[in-house]
């Protein structure tokens, strides 16, 4: 079988005018609230992808910034399984493919810019480009980071918290398009480009378990902001 070409594809940064914070279902990344972002433009930070895939590799592997990392990542796992699925049940590719995966970003990792969210929008765009796989990408996006699925689309996005338990309805919506308001300019200073302490991942556990306020802001909160920032967008 004759070696695929290498497929790049770069995705932008997203940052989240209401905040999606805390999760419903872990596994699957549900949220528990809907979320609103406006994308960045790539030509100041992105993340940048290239996949290959090809019958003599022998088995996954990924490189990350330059460096050589594990695969044993479960979102990464979760990520290229339900692209390896899609591609199987819907072309016929061969889904079982090995994959090689170099990623990096221009700007810092995990200090707070939603590196995660454009790396795992970038990933997935570009499995789908490897393996031919067409259609929504967002369901398979929101496993790896839960905003990546808002990075793969520009302007302003809606993730949908959705209510089925499979998530098949937790996608997300472009809502107004990159040209909506053109003079819209986003300044970003980069105070510290250290790690952060505290992920995510692990502040939203800590909120979910400990904070009655988070529940007022999913119940009370979040819907008359949404609707008030959909107004103010579309004056």
């Amino acid at each position: 079988m004759k070696m695929a070409s290498p497929v790049t594809c770069i995705a932008p940064v997203n940052i989240a005018v209401i905040k999606y914070w805390g999760k419903r279902d872990e596994k699957l990344i549900l949220p528990l609230n809907d979320s609103l972002s406006a994308t960045l433009s790539t030509e100041q930070m992105h993340a940048k992808t290239t996949v290959m895939i090809s019958p003599n590799f022998t088995k996954d592997r990924i490189w990350l910034n330059g460096k050589e990392e594990s695969f044993e990542n479960p979102r990464l796992i979760a990520c290229i399984r339900e692209i390896r699925k899609r591609a199987s049940s819907t072309n016929g590719k061969n889904g079982e493919l090995k994959v090689h995966v170099c990623s990096e970003n221009n700007f810092p990792t995990a200090a707070g810019l939603a590196s995660s969210a454009a790396g795992y929008a970038c990933l997935v765009y570009t499995l789908g480009k490897a393996f031919g796989v067409e259609g929504d990408l967002t369901t398979i996006a929101r496993q790896g980071s839960g905003s990546a699925c808002r990075s793969l689309m520009g302007g302003f996005v809606r993730w949908m918290k959705g209510t089925q338990n499979d998530g098949s309805d937790s996608i997300a919506e472009q809502v107004f398009d990159e040209n909506h308001w053109p003079n819209m300019r986003v300044l970003i200073l980069v105070v510290s480009d250290s790690r952060k302490k505290v992920s995510s991942t692990s502040g939203m556990q800590l909120s979910v378990k400990t904070s009655d306020l988070l529940k007022h802001r999913v119940q009370n909160v979040v819907p008359q902001r949404t609707k008030e920032i959909y107004s103010g967008f579309g004056e």
